[in-house]
């Protein structure tokens, strides 16, 4: 039961992200600003691969830091237990 709940609502997010990214870039498209910018970050374990301009690429990079945090402190309390 709470699996299927999680499933659900995994797919719902994943639905709304999509669903935000279209009417940002249709909002984007019909204001007449060229001007993007972004960036990403893939995480490969607890290594970071950084991409963007500059401005994305620095927010990028902070959440990099923050999710590689994030990555050895629950592996420090997984072997904890």
């Amino acid at each position: 039961m709470r699996g299927e709940l999680l499933t659900v609502l995994g797919i719902v997010l994943i639905l709304v992200g999509f669903l935000l990214v279209f009417i940002g870039t249709m909002m984007s498209a019909l204001s007449g600003e060229s001007e993007v910018e972004g960036g990403g970050v893939i995480m490969i374990g607890p290594i970071p691969i950084i991409f963007g301009t500059q401005r994305g690429a620095t927010l990028a990079m902070v959440l990099a830091i923050v999710l590689m945090v994030l990555w050895f402190l629950l592996a420090l309390v997984s072997r904890m237990k």
